[in-house]
């Protein structure tokens, strides 16, 4: 494994442990007062049943990063999700942005995570297209 494919494995990590935390911990195992908020300034009715589900493709997501299956869509879909979750709050809840570990720092981390990711996958590719 060359050094940009353990960097990539590393930035691909850190993005998997992130999305199956947040997807587990703050919506499926305790959801938490700040996604409650967040879900019902959506106007949605079954707060619980929005983050759980939530809660699962966040999971499945991370798995999708940690699989290789589907390595280049995933870290795509990643940094859209993370863009447009951070847009979506900064619109409707921005005073979450000025509240310790905000959707400022967790998601701008999350896209540079991305990134990387993308930067070092592509480099490798590169690399062993001219190789081959």
């Amino acid at each position: 494994m060359s050094e940009l494919q353990r960097i990539a494995w590393v930035a691909r990590a850190g993005l998997a442990l992130m999305f199956f935390y947040h997807g587990l911990v703050p919506k499926i195992l305790w959801l938490s007062p700040g996604e409650v908020e967040m879900i019902q300034s959506h106007g949605f009715a079954d707060v619980q049943w929005v983050a759980w589900l939530s809660g699962v493709a966040e999971i499945v997501l991370a798995i999708c990063l940690l699989s290789g299956r589907f390595k280049r869509a995933s870290v795509m879909v990643s940094a859209v999700v993370l863009a447009g979750l951070l847009i979506d709050v900064a619109l409707i809840n921005p005073h979450f942005l000025v509240q310790a570990f905000n959707p400022v720092s967790l998601n701008g981390a999350g896209l540079a995570l991305c990134a990387v990711v993308w930067l070092a996958e592509r480099s490798t590719h590169l690399d062993q297209h001219r190789a081959g």
